[in-house]
């Protein structure tokens, strides 16, 4: 029988170079309690007998497990004393792996700047190594992807390829033209992205490398969408549908279902687009995949704008504004802002066309929502209003006369002036608006504009005769650029009046605003154009 001490002694006893290599076997088996007693184990016995190389290795080897235990902090001293000893022996290789798990832990971490400075020291120290200098020059194009810097990705990962080549590391190399295709897709330069996408594939499939070809699969079918390739983009998605489903791979599932879902929408099978999204938006959320649920959201989102179910739409661009918020570049390796630009830009088109659906009532008042929301922000940014508060301003033009949806038809096209009982029923629309939208919970704070751009500085607006700085300054700012609009085009009951006489009526009632909304105003004049001069387009 052997005791615990005895066992403790005899591994002692083993040289360090032995254990490290069965650290190592361990480590490749996903056996991490082992591996780390082994690393240990080595990193004691090569201190002791001053085996500097093996000590610097294990120290980093080690490091990298502590941390998929979350011990971060001790997983970084652990990896900046690997560096040290790799240092004083004189082992520039050593000292640059060092630095790039050190990269690696900073990425993990959301330190990208220091990640960068330490894949850049590390290509520095050990550079003339081609393996080391594929994994660095990966990691460093991870980087620049993090950080929306495409060219400087496409860049690195061109340098890892070229290194994996030199190593003839050929799943290297798949690795780093699939990297490639992605960039080459963001940057729109599709023709280079399907020719890395497909070379990678090949080399997948020759290594039996079944899940990085479902990515090429998926990857090349999302580029087959953006040309217009239908056909080829759903067999390329199903194909990669029938790998994921394999591997169980529900986040990489996600992703197909959501590419199939975009062909059915583009080619008009709206059914078929619905449950195609909704399994991808599902799928996502069983794997915790916040960009793959975002990112789903967005797309079915677009199904509902063409369908003209532009609550729901906005409803689900909500819910992906705040996945989106919640991304963590860390976990997903992508540019948060650009996709949260992304998502904005789509957000302004799907509420600028409720807008004009909404004008779409009225002929005399086609293209209002869009010059007020123009105007208004012109305003906003003479207050120096951050661009927070100008987005807010600017999606609340485009749905301030949301409500006049339950306005009749025949009061708002009036020929003359309206009845008390009429003007008593136009004034309703900021609170119908509000209604229309109680189920919307929008990222900015919209709901103000909607109720209170009709209420005045002195108390005699509506719908609840607010009085002075009670109004939001949005309120206030989309309240008289409206006015001045309406002012400014024609109207079923009087022509439209010159850019002269509308300012004019605009100084007259001036107490209806705040004096600093109302002088920010006349200052943007000079950089807005008058709808009275603009191109009018006639609307059946």
């Amino acid at each position: 029988m052997v005791t615990t001490g005895q066992a403790g002694a005899r591994a002692a006893a083993r040289p360090a170079a032995d254990l490290l290599h069965d650290a190592r076997a361990h480590e490749r088996a996903a056996c991490i309690p082992e591996a780390i007693r082994c690393y240990d184990a080595a990193i004691a016995t090569a201190d002791r007998t001053g085996e500097r190389t093996v000590l610097a290795e294990a120290l980093r080897r080690v490091a990298v497990m502590r941390h998929l235990r979350n011990e971060s902090t001790e997983a970084r001293q652990l990896c900046r004393r690997s560096y040290s000893v790799a240092c004083d022996a004189g082992n520039d290789l050593l000292a640059a792996e060092a630095l790039n798990t050190l990269g690696g832990l900073d990425v993990q971490t959301g330190a990208i700047e220091d990640a960068r400075r330490n894949f850049l020291q590390a290509l520095a120290r050990g550079g003339e190594s081609r393996e080391l200098r594929a994994r660095v020059e990966q990691n460093l194009g991870i980087v620049a992807n993090i950080q929306g810097n495409l060219d400087e990705a496409v860049a690195h990962y061109e340098g890892s390829l070229e290194a994996y080549r030199a190593s003839n590391d050929e799943h290297g190399c798949a690795i780093a033209y699939a990297n490639l295709g992605i960039a080459h897709t963001d940057l729109r330069q599709y023709e280079r992205a399907e020719g890395y996408f497909q070379q990678s594939y090949e080399i997948a499939e020759r290594a039996g490398d079944a899940h990085l070809q479902g990515q090429c699969l998926v990857n090349h079918a999302e580029v087959h969408v953006v040309r217009g390739r239908y056909e080829d983009a759903r067999r390329n998605a199903e194909a990669a549908l029938a790998i994921f489903d394999q591997l169980d791979a529900r986040s990489d599932k996600s992703e197909a279902y959501r590419i199939l879902g975009m062909v059915y929408r583009e080619t008009g099978r709206a059914a078929l687009a619905e449950s195609r999204l909704r399994s991808a938006i599902e799928l996502a959320v069983s794997a915790g995949s916040v960009l793959n649920e975002a990112e789903a959201s967005c797309e079915l989102a677009l199904l509902y704008q063409a369908m003209g179910r532009n609550q729901e739409a906005l409803t689900l661009l909500n819910a992906a504004h705040r996945l989106f918020r919640r991304l963590d570049a860390r976990v997903d390796l992508v540019y948060v802002g650009g996709k949260v630009s992304e998502l904005e830009t789509t957000y302004f088109a799907v509420v600028l066309e409720w807008g004009q659906s909404i004008e779409s009532t009225d002929s005399y008042t086609f293209g209002h929502c869009e010059r007020v929301a123009q105007h208004a922000m012109a305003v906003a940014r003479v207050l120096g209003l951050d661009e927070t508060s100008q987005t807010t301003i600017r999606l609340g033009a485009y749905l301030h006369d949301l409500g006049k949806v339950r306005v009749p038809h025949e009061i708002l096209n009036k020929p003359g002036p309206l009845t008390q009982d009429e003007f008593v029923v136009v004034q309703m629309h900021p609170i119908w608006g509000l209604e229309l939208l109680a189920a919307v919970e929008f990222p900015w704070d919209l709901k103000p504009i909607i109720r209170w751009h009709h209420e005045r500085y002195d108390g005699t607006g509506y719908p609840d005769r607010l009085r002075g700085d009670e109004i939001p300054i949005a309120a206030q700012i989309v309240g008289i650029v409206d006015v001045f609009d309406a002012l400014s085009t024609a109207r079923p009951y009087r022509p439209a009046l010159s850019r002269e006489a509308a300012l004019a009526e605009i100084e007259r009632s001036r107490g209806w605003w705040s004096e600093a909304v109302y002088l920010a105003f006349v200052k943007s004049l000079d950089g807005v154009k008058s709808p009275a001069h603009a191109t009018l387009v006639a609307v059946s």
